[in-house]
């Protein structure tokens, strides 16, 4: 399965590919990057620069399956309500594409590959590189988006296993339980 992970920002959107084969538990490389827009266009103009990036790449890489980070909550609204904005851009494209979606918390990403919920950004970079094989860690934002596709290829071996996540009420925290065969 061709998996695309999507970092959404509007000075920088980090996106990333990786083929996951579920039968092998394998993980491949595909293509990375990171989409730029002007820093002193509009906002309107900076989040048509992210959804004509997307498409043209979801185009050309045709992936099956996408996963982008989450919305968290930011000490600045205004901050937290552009990366909506920009999430929001990339979700349009993702819909009109007709990919299905998983929304992945970015503490998940980083338990998933580092084994911390607060790793940093220079952890999840040589972890993405070592996962893919990569000679050298890439770009923040595209180790980011790397790390979301990872994530969610992890989710689907997980649930091909059987093994599904729930949120506990009392600790609000994710634990991972195993369905019990009928």
């Amino acid at each position: 399965m061709r998996i695309l992970g999507i970092d959404p920002g509007s000075v920088t959107t980090g996106w990333g590919v990786v083929i996951s084969d579920r039968a092998s538990g394998t993980l491949v490389h595909v293509a990375h990057g990171t989409l730029r827009p002007p820093r002193a266009a509009s906002l309107p103009a900076r989040l048509a620069h992210i959804h004509r990036g997307l498409s043209e790449m979801i185009e050309r890489l045709e992936p099956e399956l996408a996963a982008i980070e989450r919305v968290f909550l930011a000490r600045n609204p205004h901050s937290a309500l552009v990366l909506g904005q920009a999430r929001g851009a990339a979700m349009a494209v993702l819909g009109a594409a007709g990919l299905e979606v998983e929304e992945v918390a970015a503490r998940e990403v980083k338990q998933s590959l580092v084994g911390s919920g607060a790793a940093d950004k220079t952890q999840i970079q040589r972890a993405v590189a070592d996962s893919l094989k990569l000679p050298s860690p890439p770009p923040q934002d595209a180790a980011d988006a790397l790390a979301v596709a990872i994530c969610a290829a992890h989710r689907g071996r997980l649930a091909k296993l059987g093994v599904r996540r729930r949120s506990t009420r009392r600790s609000r925290s994710t634990a991972w339980v195993v369905r019990r065969a009928k």
